[in-house]
């Protein structure tokens, strides 16, 4: 990019706001609200379904999830939840190439 925009007061206070107060949720809080399969959520968070069967694993097999997978999870249990109250134009603005071959407008979430 040539010309870059500069960041102004508004812009670093929503850096900080996204830095700071991002939420995080469990792959087991998320499973035991939500009726999803561990294919499913490895899908959320672009992850193997043996990476998440990892993370509900017992001892020596388990692993952590990381920072990113806990940030999509709370992502997707935020649209979830609120899906019907998020203006149209915001979904467009956010994902326009994934709205344009989507039922999602046709469809009951």
């Amino acid at each position: 990019m040539t010309n870059p925009r500069p960041l102004g007061e508004r812009e670093l206070a929503l850096i900080d706001l996204y830095v700071n107060c991002f939420p995080e949720l469990s792959p087991q809080d998320f499973y035991a609200k939500w009726a999803v399969s561990y294919e499913q959520i490895g899908y959320i968070c672009w992850r193997d379904p043996t990476t998440v069967r990892r993370w509900f694993a017992k001892g020596r097999s388990y692993r952590a999830p990381n920072t990113c997978d806990l940030h999509h999870l709370a992502l997707m249990d935020f649209l979830l939840d609120r899906y019907e109250e998020i203006p149209t134009f915001l979904l467009d603005l956010l994902c326009p190439a994934s709205r344009e071959n989507s039922d999602l407008e046709n469809q009951t979430i």
